[in-house]
């Protein structure tokens, strides 16, 4: 569990999906409830949520298996799913606490990369995910729902004083002793 503010940061229990509806639609997309709620049951996303006074405020999900390798590597990279903040509470910070939390799940589980769509107006969420780590993208494309980015994040890799490494295991540029 991760407190913030007065609200804190749970795993959302499968019995519990319904609550959902107090953040987003949940009665008006069937075929997403669905498909979510499946890939619950499976083991193939967690999903935290952001509960405040009992009532759920926000959702963020890891995905740890998708048929597109740009999302998901089985023990290598997850993607991160629905980051959605109920509209009345945005910009209190929820959205970046899930987020936190979902980084320090997928870190904790062994997982060296996580990856997000985001559409390319979405500023404010592209703001966030880029203060988060996510800062190489993998995909620039288009979709039904229109422009989006696939952006990666790597887990920062550390020697054992402590010092960065990039990816390789080197040291990254411009840290050179």
């Amino acid at each position: 569990m991760t407190r913030a503010g007065s609200g804190c940061v749970v795993r959302l229990a499968l019995q519990d999906f319904a609550r959902c509806a107090n953040i987003w639609d949940v009665a008006g997309q069937p075929e997403l409830v669905a498909r979510l709620v499946s890939e619950l049951a499976a083991g193939d996303r967690i999903t935290l949520v952001y509960a405040r006074d009992g009532a759920y405020l926000g959702e963020g999900s890891v995905v740890l298996r998708h048929d597109d390798p740009d999302y998901t590597i089985p023990g290598r990279r997850v993607y991160l799913s629905r980051l959605v903040v109920k509209r009345e509470c945005r910009n209190q910070g929820i959205g970046g606490t899930i987020l936190d939390a979902l980084i320090a799940y997928a870190d904790a589980a062994g997982y060296d990369e996580m990856v997000v769509a985001v559409d390319v107006d979405n500023y404010v969420a592209r703001h966030l995910y880029e203060k988060k780590g996510f800062t190489t993208v993998l995909r620039h494309a288009r979709d039904a729902q229109g422009e989006y980015v696939k952006l990666l994040r790597m887990r920062p890799r550390f020697d054992r004083e402590g010092h960065p490494q990039d990816s390789d295991g080197g040291t990254p540029r411009g840290e050179e002793s």
